[in-house]
């Protein structure tokens, strides 16, 4: 496309607009590896109303937008593939205000989830929506994709922590949405349209988070189990005693890939098919006596095969390397990552079932499950081999999701609990959707970015 970005320019800071091919190609992508990367340019805006002027210099040069943050998303929502201008939130990384009374912070959408979490831990309050990107992971994505990660059984989603959200429409306009009201009964609450929206109305550029009290002392159980058939009665015999901040899931298989990379010795002296993780805080002898009970009466019942709990938060950091590691872990196999989720009583059986799916299905490739299974949500990674070009590796899958979402369908789940749908679930979207959802879907679209201009392509 040929298109002369000069009154672009004039629009944003010097030096806040890129063209060259590194720029485009790093920028232009996120953490999945099986698309093209094709934008026009990267803008850099500083202030929402930078934002502002750069979307309607964009709808009236009728250029598309992909949205950018941190590019850790793996749905393909944060692609760039048809000559689009990224507009990525990296210097709008301000924190703008805080209210320790109110435990509310409001910040910039492109803070660092990282940065949030240390900013709460400073003032001795928690922000409690944590996953392995939050390094570099921006608030603002986490938003855009409503974020989960390892602590929902406990503390939900991100949804759950957005208090207000300024964004910028597709049609160019501001809103200020909720500002920061605790309560707020004046019709539709349009934040939560934004949401999880994946960039396709607008562009949050602000945001007000809620903070909450810091955990005390948070103690980590690693426990080897000897089959799928125990994570449930295990979860249910911990939450009837302990409220769990945590409770995590993985394979044999994803263990020994994050010993093999980060040269890490075994956790437990007892190998087992299946580890499960789970974290609460302990603030109290009480609690711990309650947790060491429970462990007790599921080794009796043949639940548990091996344990151990952390003593210090040291090891507890330690016992959680084993779970966090795993993504990086796999990263460079290039896997085919499903991101599903049924109701934590289905996740037993639908677990069982998919696993005869893949044994079937993918009797080659090496699978690795993993998962937050506390909130019903698993992982299910398929390892390209190094044989096998990209391509292909995406088409054999393909292929096979069908297979996985119509059991996710008749069980009443969703093809993509955390992750997003972005371009790679967004043929299967029908799966979790019905028709009627789908087209009220596309008239809010309508409503909000009427030049359809916000990440185009994705989600519907």
């Amino acid at each position: 496309m040929s298109l002369d970005l000069t009154s672009l320019q004039t629009l944003l800071d010097s030096d806040c607009l890129l063209t060259d091919g590194d720029s485009l190609q790093h920028y232009g992508k996120d953490w999945t590896n099986f698309y093209t990367v094709a934008p026009i340019a990267i803008a850099f805006p500083k202030t929402t109303e930078q934002v502002q002027a750069v979307v309607r210099w964009c709808a009236q040069n009728q250029v598309a937008i992909v949205p950018s943050g941190g590019r850790t998303g793996l749905s393909g929502g944060a692609v760039a593939s048809n000559g689009e201008l990224v507009v990525a939130l990296d210097k709008m990384n301000n924190i703008l205000d805080f209210n320790a009374a109110a435990k509310r912070l409001h910040c910039q959408a492109g803070v660092i989830t990282e940065q949030i979490q240390q900013f709460a831990d400073d003032n001795s309050l928690y922000y409690p929506v944590d996953f392995a990107s939050t390094g570099s992971s921006q608030i603002g994505g986490n938003i855009a994709t409503n974020a989960g990660g390892i602590k929902v059984i406990k503390y939900g989603m991100t949804r759950d922590w957005v208090l207000g959200l300024t964004v910028v429409t597709g049609s160019g306009e501001i809103l200020e949405l909720n500002q920061g009201l605790v309560k707020n009964a004046t019709g539709y609450d349009f934040r939560h349209l934004f949401i999880g929206s994946e960039g396709t109305l607008g562009i949050i550029t602000e945001t007000t988070i809620g903070l909450c009290r810091k955990p005390q002392n948070l103690t980590v159980l690693l426990l080897a189990i000897p089959d799928l058939n125990s994570l449930m009665p295990i979860l249910e015999a911990f939450q009837q005693q302990i409220d769990l901040t945590a409770y995590e899931f993985f394979s044999d298989v994803a263990l020994s890939k994050v010993m093999d990379i980060h040269k890490m010795a075994a956790p437990l002296k007892t190998e087992a098919p299946f580890y499960c993780l789970l974290e609460l805080d302990a603030s109290s002898e009480t609690e711990l006596d309650k947790a060491f009970a429970v462990f007790e009466t599921c080794m009796e019942q043949g639940l548990l095969l091996d344990g151990a709990i952390s003593q210090s938060e040291q090891q507890a950091q330690d016992l959680w390397k084993y779970r966090e590691y795993i993504s990086e872990s796999i990263s460079h196999y290039k896997p085919y990552k499903n991101d599903i989720a049924v109701t934590p009583e289905k996740i037993s059986k639908f677990l069982e079932e998919v696993d005869v799916i893949v044994k079937s299905e993918y009797p080659e490739f090496e699978v690795v499950w993993f998962g937050h299974i506390g909130d019903g949500n698993l992982h299910l990674n398929i390892l390209k081999p190094e044989a096998l070009s990209v391509d292909d590796f995406k088409s054999q899958c393909d292929k096979v999701s069908p297979k996985i979402f119509q059991r996710l369908q008749e069980m009443k789940g969703t093809i993509s609990a955390e992750h997003g749908v972005g371009l790679l679930k967004k043929p299967y979207l029908n799966y979790s959707r019905t028709d009627a959802e789908i087209q009220l879907m596309k008239a809010v679209k309508k409503v909000f970015d009427p030049n359809n201009i916000m990440n185009p392509g994705k989600l519907i």
